[in-house]
């Protein structure tokens, strides 16, 4: 990693700077540059993620041999590994390369009440063109709905925590019951390299979950998926010895390849922005975090893209100057998810602009995770880059 001196804070009230390299600029209250202006995110990239990032025949070989593991291991099972399908370019990709891969996957699809429609269709007709079993798992809405508004009114950065946390608990759990110890991520470095911690907080972390609705809900979560601190870190990973595995970093993985492939192949549709499969997403990431925070998440994903090769910086700017919301479609998406969460809009609009608080403000296993984190520190690098990406 470079050395703290390299990386210069900038320090509280500059005028804003953005990195000479990527778009990330000082929205991002914790980055830093050094002295031909790169951004620390630029750097920690090019450090950690790039030695773990095999998009080459590298990457085939690695590939191989783990597929190979997943099938031998699955022998006589009516599956050998377990994906979440959201509907999005990155799971949908993954699908198809799943399928070329000839493994046997048991799909599943968490339903947080926010799909939209075209997200729907895409798994529908994907699944059923690749041949997959798809399992959904259904949240309880009026569970969701109380977890939703108690983060709203918490006042809280990531309002993507219950749905994300829903996500993966679930994905876990049917994982556990199905005795699967492979479980197949679309994350990958090649569009998801940058993402500021400051914007948010980990949707993993249940205690902080769980004490925001102590705090604002109205129910009980009865069955709202969750995850342990214990099974997030150790009863998965060392007991029941699951493997979380991320193909796409060991592949060449263009995003627009992917959709011109999803598209010629299985008609699947493109809905717009990374992520707005959602449309509680579309709505946080596309009004409420920029109107409320400051923060616009485009700005790490075309950051991304451009790291990766994917994007120029010249052309990650120019997209980045489109309108983020067109007026009409925040009209129509804030009264859809104003009435689906039982408010009105001036409720919802009391809300947006209520007084801000952080993760901080509430219960957090901030403190054990630092532990974790200085624990793999002293771990040899390439030990800390494997478990960068899970592999």
């Amino acid at each position: 990693m470079t050395a703290p001196s390299a990386l210069a804070a900038v320090p509280a009230g500059s005028p804003p700077r953005r990195c000479v390299r990527c778009i990330m600029d000082t929205t991002d209250a914790d980055i830093a540059f050094d002295a031909e202006g790169v951004c620390s995110h630029c750097r920690r990239f090019d450090e950690l993620f790039r030695p773990a990032w095999f998009p080459n025949e590298e990457g085939t070989r690695r590939l191989a041999a783990t597929v190979d593991q997943m099938k031998a291991e699955g022998r006589g099972k009516d599956y050998d590994c377990i994906i979440g399908l959201s509907g999005g370019v990155d799971s949908s990709y993954l699908a198809v390369k799943v399928k070329d891969l000839g493994l046997r996957p048991l799909v599943v699809h968490v339903d947080a009440g926010w799909n939209s429609e075209l997200a729907v269709k895409n798994i529908e007709g994907l699944v059923k063109a690749l041949g997959f079993d798809l399992f959904t798992l259904v949240i309880d809405w009026e569970e969701m709905r109380d977890l939703q508004v108690a983060f709203l009114r918490s006042g809280v950065a990531n309002q993507d925590v219950p749905q994300d946390h829903a996500y993966f608990a679930g994905l876990y759990r049917f994982a556990t019951e199905a005795k699967i110890r492979w479980v197949l991520s679309g994350g990958n470095f090649a569009t998801e390299g940058i993402l500021p911690q400051s914007w948010g907080y980990n949707a993993m972390d249940v205690r902080h979950l769980r004490g925001i609705h102590a705090r604002f809900g109205t129910r009980p979560l009865k069955t709202f998926p969750t995850v342990s601190f214990f099974n997030l870190y150790f009863g998965y990973p060392l007991i029941r010895k699951m493997k979380v595995v991320r193909p796409l970093d060991f592949m060449p993985y263009s995003k627009d390849a992917a959709m011109r492939e999803l598209s010629d192949r299985f008609g699947w549709r493109y809905y717009g922005a990374k992520h707005h499969e959602s449309v509680w997403t579309k709505f946080f990431q596309g009004h409420w975090l920029p109107s409320r925070f400051g923060f616009d998440k485009r700005k790490a994903h075309l950051s991304s893209l451009v790291v990766a090769g994917q994007l120029t910086r010249d052309e990650a700017l120019a997209e980045l100057a489109k309108e983020i919301y067109p007026a009409d479609e925040l009209r129509r998406d804030r009264a859809y998810v104003a009435k689906k969460l039982g408010l009105t809009e001036d409720e919802l609009e009391a809300l947006r602009t209520a007084p801000l608080r952080t993760y901080r403000d509430f219960p957090n296993n901030e403190g054990r995770q630092q532990l974790l984190r200085a624990i793999w520190k002293r771990l040899p690098l390439q030990l800390v880059r494997r478990r960068v990406n899970r592999f």
